[in-house]
């Protein structure tokens, strides 16, 4: 079955659309339906490929990776014919786009399952992002630093409700870091120190961009911040629901958080209520980079959304 992905066309006056991000960490899948005038998610899946693994700083996908991503858009291609989706947009993001056969898996998906892949740049991702959050979040007039922290590239944008003033996407994921910094469990002293480092040198556009603009907002986008809400709403017996926008983390939360996820292992990580299991191995390396900015700027406060790219795609339509 082959699927129109032209983006302008995607949603007319009704009928299914499917949004998937092939992220270097997950699969996502939502599928969502205009009738009336009125649009609505009605479905959302998600699969852990992890394609980044054992190769991501080598500039490659592995066979077994590549097999689990054939194999995630088999599966999620099902779930389209048995929606009876009319439309599909499928993005690719950090590990398609930088590694050498990152092309040839999403052709090899393409004559499969007939789903046309999209690899995006990073300034498009971050776009996508910025325009996800928005849906997600009044942002008023506060400058907002949005940190989205994938498995393969982090962006960072900053904005407001009206206008989006810089974005930059560093290839610094999660995976990145945690195969290039990450030898012990729980993590060093001296490997938290050569992440710094990292990030002093590969962050430099950013610092100046922080002077600049002098956000007072983090905003926190889908991932490893997802988890660190889940943990504090947790701890706080703060009722939510599934389809919450916006979910609460503290700066004050955060720390304590941090200062847990440093001096425990994996298998302790995983007893921590609300842990994600499929992200207990990144969360460590993604929280020191959390730290990192929290110390370099003066934030006022955090904010969660638990939108990200492809509810930027949705919003954008």
């Amino acid at each position: 079955m082959e699927y129109n992905i032209n983006f302008p066309a995607l949603f007319n006056t009704m009928g299914k659309i499917a949004i998937i991000d092939m992220g270097t960490n997950t699969f996502h899948l939502l599928i969502a339906e205009k009738e009336g005038g009125v649009t609505r998610i009605i479905h959302r899946d998600y699969e852990p490929v992890k394609i980044g693994m054992g190769g991501i700083n080598e500039g490659v996908i592995s066979d077994a990776a590549r097999q689990r991503a054939v194999s995630a858009m088999m599966r999620f291609s099902d779930t389209l014919r048995q929606q009876q989706v009319s439309a599909v947009h499928a993005f690719g993001t950090s590990a398609l786009r930088n590694a050498k056969n990152g092309r040839a898996l999403a052709e090899e998906i393409n004559s499969i399952t007939g789903i046309a892949i999209r690899i995006i740049s990073g300034e498009e991702e971050a776009d996508l992002i910025y325009s996800g959050v928005k849906a997600a979040l009044d942002l008023g007039k506060d400058t907002n630093l949005v940190m989205d922290i994938g498995a393969g590239s982090v962006e960072f944008i900053i904005g407001d409700a009206s206008q989006l003033s810089w974005k930059q996407s560093f290839e610094i994921g999660g995976q990145r870091l945690l195969e290039r910094f990450q030898k012990h469990d729980p993590i060093t002293p001296l490997e938290i120190k050569a992440l710094d480092d990292y990030f002093e040198e590969m962050l430099q556009p950013l610092f100046a961009t922080l002077k600049k603009f002098t956000p007072t907002v983090l905003v926190g986008s889908s991932g490893t911040f997802d988890t660190l809400s889940d943990i504090f709403i947790i701890r706080n017996r703060i009722h939510r629901t599934f389809e919450q926008a916006e979910t609460p983390l503290t700066k004050e939360a955060f720390y304590e958080i941090y200062g847990e996820l440093v001096r425990k292992n994996r298998a302790e990580r995983l007893q921590i209520p609300g842990m994600s299991a499929i992200r207990v191995d990144m969360i460590v390396v993604a929280c020191c980079l959390i730290r990192f900015i929290l110390g370099k700027h003066p934030f006022n406060r955090i904010r969660v959304s638990t939108y990200s790219l492809k509810e930027g795609v949705l919003a954008k339509l």
